[in-house]
């Protein structure tokens, strides 16, 4: 299969080159390569590519800087996703879509399934959730959109590479012990969207790696497992907090685990837990793997 994907110098899109599949043949384009907001520049995009499947991982993802530049989160999430199912459409191309937990508000107290009614507290939510009914609208049964949620990689400004550089920097630091979620791996979720793709599947699934865990919890994790590999000298003191004890001007849902069991069933695949995710991708870091 053709496969065109966006979005693909992201932590999600290097991981989905790293790990495609030898049966499908990859184009892969980088926001400088391809703006989802530039209509002309999908169009060309799909004429010289003629994918029979789009992975869209291109997306705004500062949730504080939402806040404050709302048009352009919503360019990319909302906007750039109807104008990429648009062409999907035209050229009967599947599209595989990439969305988040934030389409929640966190009020729930078990795990969120595919079909709980969204409702996002925060702008990068809102755009989000209106790119998927978009797409949904769209193409309907030949849209796969799958949530994920607290993703994070060895490369770039990702939550784990910033968490290290600031445990280099400081002997104290503290997080939010309130706020719930899973944190998952780009090289364990980019796996379940080849499959999505491979087997055709369609319509709203969750995908996250196994296990709960709070900031506070995924920060000494992060930690623990980094001094484990060498590459922490030392650990640093991790304080809890409240939300209410950390400044935000943003909103976020205090409890958005995803329930990925249907997915997990659909795909034929297990989640692995999100600590082992961590301990394999700094072991890989430190050259251990």
């Amino acid at each position: 299969m053709n496969v065109l994907i966006t979005g693909a110098s992201g932590q999600l899109g290097r991981a989905l080159v790293a790990t495609a599949p030898t049966t499908a043949h990859v184009t892969a384009r980088s926001h400088a390569q391809l703006d989802i907001g530039d209509v002309d520049a999908i169009e060309r995009a799909f004429d010289s590519t003629q994918p029979d499947v789009v992975i869209n991982a291109g997306a705004y993802t500062d949730v504080d800087a939402a806040e404050t530049e709302p048009a352009a989160a919503t360019a990319c999430n909302t906007d750039g996703v109807r104008q990429i199912a648009v062409a999907c459409e035209r050229a009967g191309a599947r599209l595989v879509h990439v969305s988040t937990d934030f389409v929640f508000d966190g009020q729930k107290s078990r795990p969120y399934l595919p079909d709980d009614p969204p409702a996002p507290l925060n702008r990068y939510g809102i755009s989000k959730r209106e790119g998927e009914k978009l797409a949904v609208a769209a193409l309907g049964d030949q849209v796969c959109i799958v949530r994920t949620s607290w993703l994070y990689s060895s490369g770039g400004s990702s939550f784990v590479t910033r968490m290290l550089r600031m445990m280099r920097e400081h002997d104290q630091l503290r997080f939010v012990s309130d706020q719930v979620g899973a944190p998952t791996w780009a090289g364990s979720l980019a796996p379940a969207l080849w499959r999505a793709a491979e087997i055709q599947l369609p319509g709203v699934h969750h995908w996250c790696d196994s296990g709960v865990a709070s900031r506070y919890d995924f920060a000494v994790a992060i930690a623990e497992e980094a001094l484990a590999v060498g590459l922490l000298s030392a650990m640093p003191e991790i304080m809890p907090i409240t939300s209410d004890e950390f400044p935000s001007r943003v909103r976020r849902p205090n409890y958005s685990v995803l329930d990925k069991t249907a997915t997990e069933a659909a795909l034929g695949m297990r989640a692995c837990h999100w600590r082992e995710s961590l301990r394999r991708m700094l072991q890989a870091m430190a050259g251990r793997d």
